[in-house]
């Protein structure tokens, strides 16, 4: 599912009063992790997440492997927060 810019405005619009749900430090993304950012999405759909590791390549890079183990949309990724959404399965 590919989000249209509307859908990501919307998106920008709800999130930016969330709080980061998920915090990734130096140890980076492992498992138990993975598990609690899908559980995370399950229940809210649209979640913030802290990565505190490494420099912005590092973080692209955990994002974007965030966004396919999670099948997970990236909506906007400012600094160390990234904002993705995953449509709720009913």
């Amino acid at each position: 599912m590919s989000l249209t810019e509307k859908m990501k405005r919307e998106l920008r619009r709800r999130g930016h009063t969330l709080k980061p749900v998920v915090s990734i430090g130096n140890a980076g993304l492992n498992a138990a992790v993975l598990r609690e950012i899908n559980l995370s999405l399950d229940h809210h759909e649209l979640m913030k997440i802290r990565i505190g590791a490494g420099d912005r390549k590092q973080r692209q890079a955990i994002i974007s492997e965030i966004c396919t183990r999670c099948e997970a949309e990236l909506v906007q990724s400012i600094g160390h927060i990234a904002l993705i959404y995953h449509e709720r399965q009913d």
